[in-house]
């Protein structure tokens, strides 16, 4: 399907995300030069979401666009499974690393701009045992966060409030140990934080340098240390793209890893707290298609 063959398109919008209200009524305008009718949904209630979007598929759309953070287009992307329609991506969430990587324009316009002359892109989910995701899960201090972050403090006191309650929650991390594999041949290792990735970005910054969204495998990205403070210099040399964001990382790769920690940890799936070790952690190849810049 081309871009001159969709004639009809859903938009399902969080808009409890945090610019969602504001932004689904530009995200409308901005639409409405589209050469196809855009039945359009803002969902206040998060809870809602899922018969949202369902209700919209019923009605069997070629293109379905989810408006929200990289957890909202996670959380429903196992539904657009098995179902023949375009996903497209508004990205209004903090981080949007799912935008970065398929280089989508983090503004409104530029988004839309997308959906109006980009190309279908079939690309790869990851699988967390049953659950699609579409970029990527952590282990370490990630889900530690958005396990305990005070509800509304995001919303309230903005990144300002998310960062000191993160500073917190580092003061009270340990290093873990992660083990891959399962048997003889099992690695171990002691580590500070894992990622589960489907594509480079994790919070907004460009971490996993071996992960892409159509490579057909998945890559686990272990930051290993038995002191906290490997933690920071990955994440501060990552952020200003040093070689060294490359020391004391080990990525392993394939369709299929079994993955297990001691002591067992909640396992964040795009900034969801969904699941806990053990796991095993998969490719879904070249399942979905989404919009991509042409």
């Amino acid at each position: 399907m081309s871009n001159d063959t969709i004639t009809s398109a859903a938009l399902v919008v969080n808009a409890k995300s945090r610019k969602g209200q504001k932004l689904f009524k530009r995200a409308c305008s901005a639409m409405s030069g589209l050469p196809y009718e855009v039945d359009a949904h803002a969902v206040d209630d998060p809870k809602e979401l899922e018969a949202t979007v369902l209700r919209a598929l019923a009605k069997k759309p070629d293109l379905l666009i989810l408006g929200g953070g990289d957890g909202t287009v996670s959380g429903l992307v196992d539904l657009m499974v098995g179902h023949d329609v375009i996903l497209g991506v508004l990205p209004l969430g903090t981080a949007n690393s799912f935008a970065r990587t398929l280089g989508i324009p983090l503004n409104v316009e530029g988004a839309v701009e997308v959906i109006r002359t980009g190309k279908p892109r079939r690309i790869d989910l990851g699988m967390i045992d049953g659950d699609y995701f579409a970029n990527c899960a952590a282990m370490g201090i990630s889900p530690k966060i958005a396990e305990t972050v005070p509800h509304g403090l995001k919303k309230v006191f903005g990144k300002v409030g998310y960062l000191a309650w993160a500073t917190y929650q580092y003061l009270r991390f340990r290093p873990f140990t992660l083990i891959v594999g399962e048997g003889p041949t099992a690695v171990k290792i002691r580590v500070v934080e894992v990622r589960i990735s489907n594509g480079p970005y994790h919070g907004g910054t460009e971490l996993v340098d071996a992960a892409a969204v159509d490579s057909g495998e998945i890559v686990v990205q272990a930051v290993m240390g038995h002191v906290k403070r490997r933690l920071v210099q990955n994440w501060v040399s990552s952020v200003f793209r040093l070689e060294s964001r490359h020391e004391k990382v080990r990525d392993f790769r394939g369709k299929s890893l079994k993955i297990n920690t001691i002591p067992p940890l909640p396992i964040s799936i795009d900034g969801e707290v969904l699941a806990k070790t053990p796991v095993t952690a998969k490719v879904a190849a070249g399942i979905i298609r989404v919009m991509a810049p042409a």
